[in-house]
């Protein structure tokens, strides 16, 4: 009889990219200092995770998600094109060693991490999956937008989730407290 393996967990840090930041094109306030404390709270708690994963916007050819006249709810300015600096990993998590890294919205919208894909093209529910991922943690920018979409998608897979606010960055407070509610309606455990 083999034995099964363990269960593990991960923590998923969503869009820390400077076009999400203050002065950036997509601005969400308070990314800066959250950032910060993101990289200060991987240096103490990182060794509480088995992976540690990373989620980039990483727009190629998105079609008709950037637009001049954007609406700010279908169309959004262009932001985070592939290989520029606005869509790299900002500066403060520059010393961490991330297990993978997921780039979504190449060609389209992409809001959670699941609809990304690492440089080997495993998705995130492969990544997840193969380790044996049964907790995740998620954290990171915009709480109201790609942090609560990646959180439903993960919850919605059986995993248990955690979204620790603290470790987060809101682009509205309206939006922000619509997307907790809806987190915690799912199970979603939403630390304040």
């Amino acid at each position: 009889m083999t034995e099964a393996a363990r269960p593990t967990s991960a923590i998923i840090v969503v869009d820390p990219q400077p076009d999400f930041f203050e002065g950036g094109p997509l601005p969400v306030p308070g990314a800066t200092a959250a950032s910060y404390r993101i990289a200060a709270f991987l240096r103490e708690r990182r060794g509480d995770f088995d992976l540690a994963i990373v989620t980039q916007d990483w727009h190629l050819s998105p079609g008709d998600h950037w637009s001049n006249e954007p609406n700010f709810t279908t169309t959004w300015p262009v932001h985070c094109a592939a290989n520029t600096a606005g869509a790299e990993i900002h500066d403060s998590l520059a010393d961490v060693k991330w297990d993978a890294v997921i780039h979504k919205g190449m060609h389209e919208a992409a809001f959670s991490g699941f609809d990304g894909e690492g440089s080997d093209g495993a998705t995130l529910n492969e990544i997840l999956a193969s380790a044996n991922v049964r907790d995740v943690s998620v954290i990171g920018f915009a709480t109201d937008h790609c942090v609560r979409a990646t959180a439903l998608d993960a919850r919605a897979l059986g995993l248990n989730v955690r979204v620790k606010l603290s470790l987060c960055a809101g682009v509205d407070p309206a939006t922000t407290e619509t997307a907790i509610a809806e987190m915690k309606s799912v199970g979603i455990d939403v630390e304040r």
